[in-house]
């Protein structure tokens, strides 16, 4: 079934989902709040963008032309309404493409960021996947890697360009070998808790293509209140109310 919701606090946005489908979650509001965006950002692209909610939280900080690439087609047909429900056409492009075929028909060095909130979980005998393709492909590295996102983005990224990604903290080793592999510097990396005296379960990480080195870590992000609201910090990311109501379509 599909519905339209109000984006996660932001009370002018709304996005289409599938009651069906994988539903994005905090992650992705938080990646494209972390990003670092300056006045000479001017291209961003996010890899597997699928109902464009992070090109949509973006166009709230910058006026940055934003690319997103998804390869599901029904998350590729939610992304369009998404976007042209907000009216945000002239700032947001969807492609519906495999993120590999699409930076091999592109140039390299285009892009001032990349942001992506990729499958976590690697692929194994002892992998349980689910039987929604959908969920499959947006949970488990059955079409997209962590090496694939970081080996894209070092081509397509400009000099100095940010990759920045969310995931899980047990993959964080994984991120860091990969980004020096492929020469993205890491740079600035958060743990993000689910309340205090919680083990993190959200990294947030960004590197700078051929960036020089230096990382910083920042102050520990708490999601939730032990009464389960949200906590100020989290708030604070919500710049136009709290509202959450849905819409069956």
């Amino acid at each position: 079934m599909r519905i339209l919701n109000y984006l996660l606090g932001y009370e002018d946005l709304k996005i289409y989902q599938d009651t069906d489908m994988f539903h994005f979650s905090l992650d992705s509001v938080l990646l494209p709040n972390f990003v670092t965006i300056n006045k000479n950002t001017k291209k961003i692209l996010d890899i597997g963008t699928g109902n464009a909610v992070i090109p949509i939280i973006l166009s709230t900080r910058t006026k940055a032309n934003i690319t997103g690439v998804e390869i599901q087609e029904k998350s590729y047909q939610l992304g369009l309404e998404s976007i042209h429900y907000n009216k945000l056409e002239k700032q947001i492009d969807i492609i519906h493409s495999d993120i590999k075929k699409f930076a091999c028909q592109i140039e390299s060095d285009q892009y001032d960021i990349i942001t992506c909130n990729p499958p976590f979980f690697k692929v194994g005998e002892d992998s349980h996947l689910n039987e929604l393709k959908e969920k499959m492909v947006a949970r488990h590295e059955v079409c997209l890697t962590l090496e694939d996102v970081i080996k894209i983005s070092k081509k397509l990224l400009k000099n100095n360009g940010i990759l920045a990604l969310v995931h899980r903290p047990e993959r964080l080793i994984d991120i860091l070998i990969l980004m020096k592999n492929y020469n993205i510097e890491p740079k600035k990396i958060q743990f993000v808790y689910p309340k205090m005296n919680k083990n993190a379960n959200i990294v947030l990480i960004e590197g700078h293509k051929n960036g020089k080195p230096g990382l910083t870590l920042l102050p520990p992000l708490y999601t939730h209140e032990d009464n389960g609201d949200y906590t100020k910090a989290i708030k604070g990311y919500f710049i136009r109310g709290e509202k959450n109501v849905s819409e069956e379509l």
